[in-house]
């Protein structure tokens, strides 16, 4: 339904997601970020906003990515068919994919990094999103980007894609928010 990345500029400490999907409103729905406290990815067959807040709410009382995603997931009743990623501040990452995801469903994760992932043609969508983003010299808000590309040339959401989004938080600046709808 939706592939998501997360990462942290480990030069300007700013974080960052980007998310595409064959639904509409992904920027509504799947990215949540505060400056100082890390990024969220909450999509799958049945997603939960709240997860994505809460897991916020979470690392801003100083858990740790995994953490959190931990705390959120258990005791979640529906947690079969969502799925999370999170990254915290210090570049730490956790991910959740329930055994009920629409295949193929998955996440990668690094330091500064996590791509998530589910309803893809392939795991290539994955892969490609995640390399183009590590091997990219382009400034932070277009490797965000550019991994989204990677994603869609690599199959992307098996129904297509009808939206996408950027969220960009820095103690630094104002928020950088992009959301591409159909008209």
């Amino acid at each position: 339904m939706t592939y998501s990345i997360l990462a942290r500029d480990a030069k300007t400490g700013m974080l960052g997601g980007a998310a595409a999907t064959g639904s509409l409103c992904v920027g509504g729905w799947v990215l949540r970020g505060a400056a100082g406290v890390g990024m969220s990815a909450s999509q799958g067959t049945a997603p939960s906003t709240l997860w994505g807040e809460g897991v916020l709410d979470r690392m801003r009382g100083g858990e740790s990515a995994e953490m959190a995603v931990k705390a959120m997931v258990s005791p979640d009743a529906g947690r079969d068919f969502r799925q999370l990623s999170a990254l915290d501040a210090d570049g730490g990452t956790a991910a959740f994919t329930g055994a009920g995801s629409v295949p193929a469903a998955g996440s990668r994760e690094g330091r500064d990094l996590v791509v998530a992932g589910n309803l893809l043609t392939g795991d290539s969508v994955l892969d490609a999103a995640r390399d183009a983003y590590l091997s990219s010299t382009l400034p932070f808000a277009e490797r965000l980007l550019a991994a989204l590309d990677a994603g869609a040339a690599a199959g992307s959401d098996s129904r297509g894609l009808q939206s996408a989004a950027l969220l960009i938080v820095s103690r630094d600046a104002a928020p950088l928010t992009l959301r591409i709808e159909p008209v």
